[in-house]
């Protein structure tokens, strides 16, 4: 059984990796900072897990890192059991990456678009995997201008991190809908408002409403649990494609069960890899 997951190394990311790598024979850890990912394999290998950590550079910003990261995957195994996409991240202004591409929609969208697509040989080629797509209730104040995906004109840091986790629903919507036939699961989730370092560089209204939910926030280890309970479990409640909430299929916004929609954004999504990776 083999697990890759995105965002390893802080929050909720490394509650999953510890809850999950003794069920898993190789856990791939895509990173941005390859110490980071060592410090963390040191800190929390046991008997069980020794040996089973591989470290991998992937930064989601770079569409040419992310896919150099799956043909590094490829080297090590030809099948993937589960794929995580849990990293994530909010911006307080508009960064244009090195693909000229808005920071947000590519670290929360774009980059796991394009590693679910390179390594989609690896997952279709066992006896089936899942998906699982870290979104927010965030998405419920999306408002999306197919012209303008990726903010060019009245950037808001709040409205293009919505936007980017109502693509990551959508996403996860095409992914059953194209590739279920081929035994593929994929589900998306809402981990929580979760105690951690997310959301500490924001400004403003948003920065805020972190602080004054912070006494409410739920830890680390809790707001993983979804994301643990739909990478383990023998058999995931509800239907393929589904939303997550506290482990239990629960109802997304409207924009989230278009299939217009979800199919322009995965037309749009297709060409820019393919222009820019």
């Amino acid at each position: 059984m083999q697990l890759a997951i995105t965002g390893p190394t802080s929050g909720i990311g490394v509650e999953k990796v510890r809850a999950l790598a003794p069920k898993f024979d190789q856990v791939f850890l895509l990173v941005r900072d390859i110490e980071k990912a060592k410090a963390l394999v040191k800190k929390i290998s046991t008997e069980d897990t020794a040996g089973k950590f591989i470290p991998v550079f992937c930064d989601l910003a770079d569409l040419a890192s992310v896919k150099k990261a799956a043909e590094v995957i490829r080297t090590h195994t030809n099948s993937i059991d589960v794929l995580i996409n849990n990293a994530g991240g909010i911006f307080p202004e508009r960064i244009t990456t090195k693909d000229e591409l808005e920071l947000t929609f590519s670290a929360n969208h774009l980059g796991h678009f394009l590693l679910t697509k390179e390594l989609m040989p690896l997952l279709t080629n066992g006896n089936g995997a899942r998906i699982i797509n870290v979104s927010s209730e965030a998405h419920k104040a999306a408002f999306v201008n197919l012209n303008d995906l990726q903010f060019d004109k009245g950037y808001s840091s709040f409205k293009a991190y919505g936007n980017a986790k109502l693509f990551n629903i959508l996403f996860t919507k095409s992914l059953a809908e194209k590739f279920g036939e081929q035994h593929i699961e994929a589900y998306a989730l809402h981990p929580g408002v979760v105690n951690t370092n997310f959301g500490q560089q924001s400004k403003g209204f948003f920065k805020l409403l972190i602080s004054l939910f912070k006494p409410f926030m739920i830890s680390p280890r809790k707001g993983a649990e979804t994301g643990i309970f739909l990478a383990s479990t023998a058999t995931v409640p509800g239907k393929n494609g589904d939303y997550f909430k506290k482990s239990k299929v629960a109802s997304p916004s409207r924009k989230a069960e278009s299939k217009k929609l979800r199919d322009q954004i995965w037309e749009k999504s297709e060409e820019l890899v393919k222009k820019l990776a």
